[in-house]
């Protein structure tokens, strides 16, 4: 589980947005150097707003302001990324053969690779609106008390 540590912007009955400052995913991997993400939060501090349930916690024992711990399963984070990169790939080489294949020009078959990288986001992006109150896919409080849920994967029978 990655933790983060936040603070509470806005509460509303089902949840609380938390402004985090992503660090603790930068320090521990092993391609800080290398990527983009450690370098935006090096040159900015770039802030990010997350959603976090409550999960039936009242919303009434929280307060703006109030530094919180929320924790996101690694597993959750793997199969995000995973979707995030290879699906949009995998759009883009289907539309690219599927245009060389049936018109063989080039300009149609750059084209299609394009149409196909765009099917592809938007595909992610319906993906994500479908599973925003997914449990499963959410944050999840580290306050303390004991937490109402945490990810879980599936039994093997």
């Amino acid at each position: 589980m990655i933790l983060e540590t936040g603070r509470i912007m806005a509460i509303e009955t089902d949840g609380v947005w938390v402004e985090t400052i992503r660090k603790s995913a930068c320090g521990s991997c092993k391609a800080e150097k290398g990527c983009g993400q450690s370098l935006i939060n090096k040159w900015d501090g770039h802030t990010a707003y997350i959603w976090v349930l409550l999960e039936g916690r009242n919303p009434a024992d929280y307060q703006l302001g109030d530094e919180i711990q929320i924790g996101i399963p690694e597993e959750v984070i793997a199969k995000g990324a995973l979707l995030v990169y290879m699906v949009p790939l995998i759009t883009l080489l289907l539309a690219t053969v599927f245009a060389h294949l049936q018109f063989a020009h080039e300009g149609i078959t750059t084209l299609s690779g394009f149409v196909g990288l765009l099917l592809g986001g938007l595909i992610v992006r319906w993906h994500s609106w479908r599973n925003r109150l997914n449990s499963d896919l959410q944050p999840v409080l580290v306050d303390g008390r004991k937490p109402l849920h945490f990810y879980q994967a599936a039994e093997q029978h």
